[in-house]
């Protein structure tokens, strides 16, 4: 195997910090190779230089045995890198064509778009992998898997001989991932050199052949995925190993939260469900099946059409997220960036959103209270850097989660809901926000997490709630949960009888 790509000696020093620190290793052409480390690690930031965003203090990228300076993103497209974000950088209401071309439209005589040539470059080049999607369509009206696949055929465009992918499947089903792995592995087969960023491991064995192992900025390893287990590479990841812990239930018999023929004009109808003081209650289901919606619901973000949500007896009418966090209910949403924080404002100012008519009484801030409190809730969360000035956005997605629950807990919310609390989160972190959970709920707190990782759901839950086509298909207990019992009820029986069906015709 030829080496496409080699970072030598790459350094990235940033005011007061350093990012990266002698970073080298090389990627063959035609190999899916992994960058795992957790956020913080400096796995961002080797990305970031790649493709132009940043200029390394020392060290250099070569491809194809050449040393480059890929000095911004059109440089390093010059120079066949492709990069696809976990956030895709699209415009949804553009045509799938017209995105493909963004940057670099296709025109006649230099001024006029020639749209129909890009339609019909933008449908050979999606051929080769997706041939379903409509080149003229609004990208918008795709799901998110095909955006993802919409951004490798760009790649293809730009007869990319390098894509670096981080964390491409951080919004997808396994179906999903599975139709991406083959994309990505056709692209392999044509001698393209993947980078592949993924907290996911299971995928990555799945999917690379070799990885490097990144912590603080520089490099532990790079390893034959064949010659190790997950366990191991978890350990060198993050310093240390895991303790496998299980789950110990702080659930009493006192009903803390009651709802009742619940719907909503969209997805959700009639479902009905008691949540007891110290209990966590999983919901699981497939994408659409009315998980989101459910929580929006209980957090005042959406109007119930029908129903009653009822907290220590008491009937609450939660007409708005305001009137929700009154009543002590607070919601980490599934989208982090866009629903959960204020990215320019400090960790402080994001902590206290919830909660700012306590520190600010005759609307005034009481800014020694506010600190007291930060730097307590802070540390419950174990937030790393301890930085409360500085901007939630600069902090990984593992430390703003952690901000978002601190919030809650400045607020005395009592009732806490975590929709996909671990997504995009590396390993170490996950395992602290496991951690925080169980405690919250062994205070007398409940919670409920919504969560597609069904590991996820079985390791935190006390018992799961199946919900299929917007209701409760069924109700689990801990000694009834396992993957297979949820996908029994969450998968629609019409399906069900329809693979039982091909399962006689194939014998």
């Amino acid at each position: 195997m030829s080496v496409r790509l080699q970072f030598d000696g790459i350094s990235k020093v940033f005011p007061a910090v350093k990012a990266l620190s002698g970073v080298s290793f090389s990627v063959g052409a035609g190999e899916i190779h992994g960058l795992l480390g957790e956020n913080g690690a400096g796995k961002s930031t080797l990305l970031r230089i790649l493709s132009g965003v940043y200029r390394p203090t020392s060290g250099s990228v070569l491809i194809d045995g050449k040393a480059v300076t890929l000095a911004n993103p059109v440089a390093a497209r010059a120079a066949g890198v492709a990069m696809i974000h976990q956030e895709l950088q699209q415009v949804p209401r553009l045509s799938v064509a017209q995105n493909m071309f963004l940057g670099h439209p296709l025109t006649r005589g230099g001024i006029f778009v020639a749209r129909r040539e890009q339609e019909r470059r933008a449908a050979e080049a999606l051929a080769a992998i997706d041939p379903s999607i409509n080149p003229s369509a609004p990208l918008g009206t795709l799901k998110v898997a095909q955006r993802q696949i919409v951004e490798i055929a760009r790649a293809l465009l730009d007869r990319a001989r390098i894509v670096a992918m981080d964390e491409p499947t951080s919004s997808l089903t396994p179906s999903e991932f599975e139709r991406l792995a083959e994309v990505v592995k056709g692209l392999a087969r044509d001698g393209v050199a993947v980078v592949y960023v993924s907290h996911k491991l299971d995928e990555v064995f799945g999917i690379c052949q070799r990885a490097t192992i990144m912590r603080d900025g520089v490099v532990v390893d790079s390893v034959d995925l064949k010659s190790l287990s997950e366990k191991a590479v978890v350990a060198m990841m993050v310093g240390r190993e895991l303790a496998q812990e299980q789950h110990h239930s702080h659930a009493t018999s006192e009903v803390m939260l009651s709802v009742r023929g619940l719907a909503s004009a969209t997805k959700v109808r009639d479902v009905s469900f008691d949540l007891h003081r110290g209990e966590v209650l999983g919901i699981a289901g497939l994408v659409g099946s009315g998980r989101t919606e459910l929580l929006r619901l209980l957090a005042g973000a959406d109007r119930t059409t029908a129903g009653t949500i009822s907290l220590d007896g008491k009937a609450m009418r939660l007409s708005s997220p305001r009137a929700a966090i009154a009543a002590g209910i607070g919601l980490v949403p599934e989208e982090r960036k866009r629903e959960g924080i204020v990215p320019l404002r400090s960790i402080t100012s994001n902590m206290a959103l919830a909660s700012m008519g306590v520190f600010a009484p005759r609307g005034v801030i009481d800014h020694g209270r506010l600190k007291l409190v930060a730097v307590q809730k802070m540390k419950r969360v174990n937030l790393r850097p301890f930085l409360l000035d500085r901007p939630i956005r600069l902090f990984s997605g593992g430390n703003q989660q952690k901000a978002i629950i601190g919030r809650w807990l400045a607020a005395g919310t009592r009732v806490l809901l975590f929709d996909e609390p671990t997504r995009g989160i590396d390993v170490g972190a996950k395992s602290e926000i496991y951690h925080l959970i169980e405690e919250l709920a062994a205070e007398g707190h409940c919670v409920i997490v919504v969560s597609s990782e069904l590991p996820e759901v079985i390791r935190l839950a006390d018992r799961v709630l199946v919900m299929r086509d917007g209701t409760v298909a069924a109700e689990l207990g801990k000694a009834d949960l396992s993957e297979q019992a949820i996908a029994a009820h969450a998968i629609p029986q019409t399906q069900t009888a329809a693979g039982n069906a091909a399962g006689q015709d194939n014998r």
